[in-house]
C-alpha cells in the first residue's frame, strides 16, 4: 500500500470514534422524539440529494399533517463522496449509485420531473411538464451544473480518452478517469492537475485526486518516470491557510509543482496541450497582468466551472451583488433562509454561503432548516444556526488522509480533539473515509445522523 505498516488503531481511537458515532445518533434522535406539529402546510422541496433527502426523513417524523412534496427527475441517488475512490480504482462505480425512491419514507410524495420554473411571488413551482406546485415553505436543493462548454475543445465523450479524466461528471465518468490515470500510473509523462476559479463542491477533491495518483504512480510502472504539476486560479491550495500550508508541504515533499492563477480555458486532445489563462503582478510596477500559456500533458483532470441550475439563476432567488456569475442563492449564512423571500430555505451546493459544498455541511445545514421550518409552523423562534462546518476527509495516499474540519472563520474544529489530529496523515482517517464516512452518509439520508 504506502511501503509502511499502518499504525493500530487503539483502544482510546476506538472510544472516541464511538463516542463521536453516539454524539451523532443522539442529535439525530433528539428530534425525533419531539412531539411532532399539528399542520396542514404544503412543503415543497427541490432536489432529492443529500440535503433533500435527509430533511423530507426528518420532516415527516417532526409533522403532523404536513403535505411534503420532493420533486427530482433523477433516478439514481449518488454518493459523490465515493468518487474519487472510483476515479482511482479503490472502488466500483456502483459503489456510488443507488435508488433515489428507496431512501424515502411514506408520507413524501416524489415528483419524478424537473423544476422548470420557480414563481416566489405565486409561491409555486412549475415542473417540465407544466405542472405548478403550490406551497406555504420551499426549500431548493437542486445540486449544481458542471459547466463544460466553458472550456474549449472539451466534452464528456473524451474523458477516459488520450490522457482525460473528469470525476465529478459521475461514476461512469468516474470509471473511465481511472482507465486513463491508470495508463499514466504505468506509463508516466506528464501529469496535470486542475480546478475551477468558481465557487466548487468538495474543494479538496482535486488535491485528493492529484496526491492518489501521483501516489499510486510512485508505486506503479510510472516510477521514477513521471512529473506531477496542479494548475488553479486561486493564489493558494487551500481556503484555511493553516491547511493550505500544510498542502503546500505534502507537494514539495512528493516533487508535486504548483501553479497559481492559472485557470483551464481549453483543450486540445490530439495535441495533449493544455491553455490556461494566467493572471499575476509584476514584481516591478505591481500591477496585475493577463496572459496565456499551453502546458503538456499525458494525463489531465478537467474539473470545469461550477454554477446554480437554470432553475434558480432565472427565478429572482441568486445574489444580486456576489457570484454573479454563479448564481447561488441569496441567503442568510447562519439560518440558510431567503433574505427576500422569508418562506424560501436553501440547501447544499445551491446556497449561497461562504462555505458549505460539501456532504458534511448538509449534515449539519440539514437540522438547522428542520429547526427553522418546524418552528415557524409552531409559532416558535428557531435556535439552530449553522457555523459553517465543513469537512474535508483529504486522501494524501492509498491508506492515509488527513480529517480535516473548519468553520466560516477558517477555524479548525475537530470532532475527536486529541484522537484524530487534523494535519496528520493517518490511517484512521483514511478508514473514516473508506469505510465509516458512506456509513455516516446513509444514517444521515435517513434523517438519523
Amino acid at each position: 500500500m504506502t511501503g509502511r505498516t499502518p499504525p493500530r488503531l487503539g483502544r482510546r481511537a476506538f472510544l472516541g470514534l464511538a463516542a463521536g458515532a453516539g454524539a451523532l445518533a443522539a442529535a439525530g434522535q433528539s428530534a425525533a422524539q419531539a412531539a411532532p406539529v399539528a399542520t396542514k402546510a404544503k412543503i415543497v422541496i427541490i432536489g432529492a440529494g443529500a440535503g433533500g433527502t435527509s430533511l423530507a426523513n426528518r420532516l415527516v417524523r417532526r409533522l403532523e399533517g404536513a403535505q411534503i412534496t420532493l420533486i427530482d427527475p433523477r433516478r439514481a441517488h449518488l454518493y459523490q463522496p465515493g468518487l474519487s475512490l472510483v476515479a482511482a480504482g479503490l472502488k466500483p462505480a456502483g459503489y456510488v449509485v443507488s435508488d433515489t425512491a428507496a431512501w424515502l419514507p411514506s408520507g413524501v410524495t416524489l415528483i419524478a420531473e424537473r423544476a422548470a420554473a420557480i414563481d416566489p411571488e405565486a409561491k409555486s413551482v412549475i415542473t417540465g411538464t407544466g405542472t405548478r406546485y403550490p406551497y406555504d415553505l420551499l426549500v431548493v436543493e437542486p445540486g449544481l451544473v458542471l459547466d463544460h462548454d466553458a472550456i474549449e475543445g472539451f466534452s464528456l465523450d473524451m474523458v477516459g480518452e488520450n490522457g482525460i479524466g473528469a470525476l465529478y461528471a459521475g461514476p461512469d465518468y468516474a470509471a473511465k478517469t481511472w482507465r486513463a490515470a491508470s495508463k499514466f500510473t504505468e506509463e508516466g509523462g506528464i501529469g496535470l492537475f486542475t480546478r475551477p476559479a468558481t465557487e466548487m463542491k468538495c474543494a479538496g477533491a482535486p488535491l485528493k485526486h492529484t496526491f492518489l495518483i501521483e501516489d499510486i504512480a510512485s508505486r506503479g510502472g510510472a516510477a521514477g518516470r513521471y512529473e506531477i504539476a496542479y494548475a488553479c486560479p486561486q493564489a493558494a491550495l487551500f481556503s484555511v491557510p493553516i491547511v493550505a500550508e500544510k498542502v503546500r508541504m505534502l507537494f514539495a515533499g512528493r516533487n508535486i509543482a504548483s501553479h497559481f492563477g492559472h485557470r483551464l480555458t481549453a483543450v486540445d486532445a490530439g495535441a495533449k496541450r493544455a491553455t490556461f489563462a494566467v493572471r499575476g503582478r509584476d514584481p516591478l510596477t505591481g500591477e496585475d497582468t493577463a496572459s496565456t500559456v499551453d502546458m503538456p500533458y499525458d494525463y489531465l483532470h478537467v474539473i470545469p466551472p461550477q454554477r446554480a441550475p437554470e432553475v434558480i439563476r432565472q427565478s429572482g432567488l441568486s445574489w444580486s451583488d456576489r457570484w454573479t456569475d454563479q448564481g447561488w442563492v441569496e441567503c442568510d449564512m447562519h439560518t440558510l433562509r431567503h433574505l427576500r423571500y422569508p418562506e424560501i430555505w436553501a440547501l447544499g451546493d445551491v446556497a449561497g454561503v461562504p462555505k458549505g459544498k460539501t456532504a458534511a455541511s448538509v449534515k449539519w445545514q440539514v437540522p438547522v432548516v428542520e429547526d427553522q421550518i418546524v418552528s415557524t409552523l409552531a409559532g416558535e423562534t428557531p435556535r439552530e444556526t449553522y457555523n459553517g462546518y465543513t469537512s474535508c476527509p483529504m486522501i494524501t495516499r492509498v491508506g492515509r488522509a488527513m480529517l480535516v474540519e473548519f468553520d466560516y472563520n477558517n477555524d479548525l474544529v475537530p470532532s475527536f480533539p486529541g484522537i484524530v489530529p487534523p494535519l496528520e496523515e493517518l490511517w484512521i482517517s483514511w478508514l473514516m473515509k473508506e469505510v465509516a464516512l458512506k456509513a455516516t452518509y446513509n444514517a444521515m439520508l435517513r434523517g438519523k445522523a
